[in-house]
């Protein structure tokens, strides 16, 4: 009988044990505990989170494999064999929840293709998070990740999904390279119409925690200043 994999979420930033308990049910964390076989992007960040969990065996005894953008889809497989004999495992994000807008997703994908129980626990998501905090519309949106880096291409982007959300009332949500935050708000400011509402959620979950939604014509007229160099943010749109 194979084991049970259990998609465990990561806080949205660093700190202690204590700031972990702040964002993570007690169960969930007495579950990441328990376990002595892990699938995260990085051994050394996994064995980070165990210390914060407080993992009932040490450390060097848990196993840990990676998996992330540069794992042959041929390693999956690999990744599940534990499981499959029979040992309960725990995908962890490096933030967040495991398998949204991560690497994640191709392991689930592979364990319902073999019968293998999936178990999603309780944590924080950034893009759940600011589509709550933003004010859009939370009935009908889509999360489209990175957009194009090229100056030209990103505004052509922003003006479709401006155009589609106007059309269907469908709130828009993408991220940015952190070093990039800056430039991503210039174009939508420059590139999108007056009315086009706009939110920023920066440091989601953190005491850095900053949201500000407002339409573009407030935007271009507000004197404070975002600070968005290198903190993870989530951009949001919705046009009317």
């Amino acid at each position: 009988m194979s084991g049970v994999l259990y998609l465990i979420p990561n806080a949205l930033g660093d700190g202690d044990a204590a700031a972990l308990a702040t964002v993570l049910p007690a169960s969930v964390i007495a579950r990441a505990a328990t376990l002595g076989y892990y699938i995260g992007e990085n051994a050394k960040t996994t064995r980070a989170f165990l210390k914060r969990v407080g993992a009932e065996q040490p450390i060097q005894d848990i196993e840990i494999r990676e998996l992330n953008v540069k794992t042959p889809a041929g390693e999956i497989d690999r990744l599940l064999a534990p499981v499959l004999a029979g040992r309960d495992a725990g995908l962890v994000s490096e933030a967040g929840c495991p398998a949204v807008a991560d690497p994640g997703a191709l392991l689930v994908r592979r364990a319902h293709e073999r019968g293998i129980k999936v178990v999603p626990l309780v944590g924080p998501s950034s893009i759940l998070l600011a589509l709550m905090a933003s004010g859009l519309n939370g009935q009908h949106f889509a999360f489209h990740g990175y957009l194009p880096v090229d100056a030209a291409q990103r505004t052509k982007k922003l003006r479709e999904l401006e155009a589609h959300s106007r059309q269907a009332n469908e709130t828009q949500i993408f991220i940015e390279t952190p070093y990039r935050n800056r430039a991503l708000l210039d174009a939508l400011l420059a590139g999108c119409a007056p009315s086009t509402l706009v939110a920023v959620a920066v440091d989601l979950t953190l005491e850095t925690e900053t949201i500000v939604s407002r339409p573009i014509s407030a935007w271009k007229k507000s004197t404070a200043t975002l600070e968005l160099h290198k903190r993870p943010a989530i951009f949001l749109m919705l046009a009317n």
